[in-house]
């Protein structure tokens, strides 16, 4: 089967006394397993990458779930190290990524910190500790050491009538789990909201009239892509995207020849 390629972000990892440049394979596995595309890893160097060439060869972008967090200075917010940890050569990559993705109409998927790395190239802006606002939620993992509990689909969050992800999972209610901290707290510029939790937390975005799938959600459904059915919707939604996109691609070089 044919497999289009699709950029992931990586985050900037020190050990083995080496840096290094990596992604989760669970990412890498729902890409594969669940969106039938072919993972292609971008290294974090931010503007010494062209990313109008990168563009040009990939037919997707996904933007992954991190422990680290969009650095504070990127929005106005406080750079104090309970933010953290923090990525800036991630951030220096992903950021002018996303925007030239949506620019080029390139199918993206943003997960966790991606769709706040989203908001955050779009102008908008965070909250943080968010389990510490009033009438919030805590959608901080369980406490475990085992990591089915920590991604223990458990949380409901409700899908926008008439929205992207309404024709992916139907309106109304899904369950999802729920890993994070932080979450948007202004809304960027061209972002719509697609899906919130009972307490008014964004759990999805999309890119108000975009040329091409370009979706942010909040929780993580790359772990359960093999065995949770609205998992793997995103995951499919998305490479349907992909391959839309190639399609679209091949067609516009066998015109021009």
């Amino acid at each position: 089967m044919h497999q289009p390629l699709v950029a992931i972000s990586t985050d900037v990892r020190q050990f083995d006394n080496y840096t290094w440049h990596a992604a989760p394979q669970q990412y890498l596995e729902a890409a594969i397993t669940g969106a039938g595309v072919f993972p292609l890893l971008v290294p974090s160097f931010g503007d010494r990458l062209d990313f109008d060439e990168l563009l040009s060869s990939v037919d997707g972008v996904m933007v992954t779930g991190s422990k680290s967090n969009v650095h504070p200075s990127l929005y106005g917010g406080d750079a104090c190290e309970a933010n953290g940890p923090y990525d800036p050569a991630r951030d220096a990559t992903t950021l002018p990524l996303i925007r030239r993705a949506i620019e080029r109409g390139v199918p993206l998927l943003a997960i966790c910190r991606g769709i706040q790395e989203l908001n955050v190239a779009l102008g908008g802006t965070l909250g943080t500790e968010i389990q510490e606002r009033e009438g919030s939620l805590d959608h901080r993992a369980p406490v475990s050491d085992k990591q089915d509990e920590r991604f223990a689909i458990h949380q409901t969050i409700s899908i926008k009538p008439g929205s992207c992800l309404a024709g992916v999972f139907g309106a109304g209610d899904i369950k999802v789990n729920s890993l994070h901290r932080q979450a948007i707290d202004r809304l960027g510029s061209k972002l719509q909201i697609e899906a919130v939790a009972s307490d008014g937390t964004v759990e999805a975005v999309s890119v108000r009239d975009s040329r091409a799938f370009a979706v942010g959600v909040q929780w993580h459904p790359e772990y359960w892509v093999k065995s949770d059915s609205n998992s793997v919707k995103i995951f499919r939604a998305f490479g349907d995207a992909v391959r839309l996109h190639a399609a679209a691609k091949a067609g516009a070089r066998a015109a021009a020849e």
